[in-house]
């Protein structure tokens, strides 16, 4: 698949089929803290079948939230493409503004809070224990999907600027996303992040093949 700008030439169902597995290979590796102190919770389940069926709707509705953010992140794709073939000269503009607004979250009160929900597992815990019902995994997953897109949304949006599918931002952008979210000094390498993209944005407007997510190049 092409790099470039737009929707890679998928349409509706066939982007959100790539994005959930894109979002799966990203995002997972982070979720490894949250994921197994959950599954301690379910060690009272003596059925191996039913403890994967629960795991497997805890997943599922994690990646639910992923995927209704990449009903945005295909209106923004394909809105890239257009900018690309009928606006050469403002895309490299609306990319750094892209980028410079998705580094400014890194450093905003809502990213810490968002960041501290997503590395305080025990505390999601405590609060998703009254959950009940069949779908109660599914909830769980749900809600804290919610708080990962509050959190990572600004890092997608560098990746739609970058191409959706451009391999290396997104082993960079996985990487990103694991250390804030594991490492002992997650919170202040997150505010770095954000400092390097808004330093990155600087340069967008001068090299616009920066950014290929809103570049056309020649071979298109």
């Amino acid at each position: 698949m092409s790099t470039g700008p737009g929707t890679m030439g998928l349409g509706l169902w066939q982007f959100l089929a790539v994005w959930a597995l894109m979002m799966a290979a990203m995002m997972l590796p982070a979720l490894a803290p949250f994921t197994s102190t959950y599954l301690r919770s379910l060690r009272a389940v003596r059925s191996s079948r039913v403890r994967a069926a629960r795991t497997a709707a805890l997943v599922g509705g994690y990646l639910l939230t992923w995927i209704g953010f990449g009903m945005l992140a295909f209106a923004a794709a394909a809105l890239s493409a257009l900018l690309a073939e009928n606006a050469a000269d403002l895309a490299p503009w609306v990319g750094a503004g892209a980028l410079a607004a998705a580094g400014v979250y890194q450093l905003t009160p809502l990213k810490d809070f968002c960041l501290r929900h997503c590395r305080s597992p025990m505390a999601f815990l405590l609060h998703v224990s009254g959950y009940k019902g069949r779908l109660r995994d599914v909830r769980v997953g749900i809600y804290h999907g919610m708080y990962c897109v509050g959190c990572c949304w600004g890092l997608m949006v560098v990746l739609i600027a970058v191409g959706v599918m451009n391999l290396a931002w997104m082993a960079v952008l996985t990487v990103v996303i694991f250390l804030e979210k594991t490492w002992t000094h997650g919170p202040a390498f997150s505010r770095i992040a954000g400092a390097l993209l808004i330093v990155f944005a600087l340069f967008v407007p001068a090299h616009p093949d920066l950014l290929p997510g809103l570049h056309m190049t020649a071979g298109m």
